[in-house]
């Protein structure tokens, strides 16, 4: 999979698991539901590190907690 692949991987699994919707994820981390959007579908393949970074804290999560999954393996990215 792709690295964007991944990274909406990563977004729709915590927002599941945490039992949030996007609009809440926008209102904890100041990221843009279209922002939010276009990288859950995949629109936008150049996603800075600030904007994963002010994602993450809207999970309430370090960088380290957010890319730790088995989706940011080497083995699983093929970018």
């Amino acid at each position: 999979m792709t690295l964007s692949q991944a990274l909406a991987k990563r977004i729709d699994m915590l927002l599941k698991e945490k039992g949030m919707s996007q609009y809440r994820l926008f209102k904890k981390s100041g990221v843009p539901q279209s922002t939010i959007s276009s990288i859950r579908h995949m629109k936008n393949n150049s996603v800075s590190t600030l904007l994963i970074y002010q994602i993450a804290q809207g999970f309430d999560m370090s960088l380290r907690e957010f890319f730790d999954s088995p989706l940011f393996s080497q083995e699983n990215i093929q970018d």
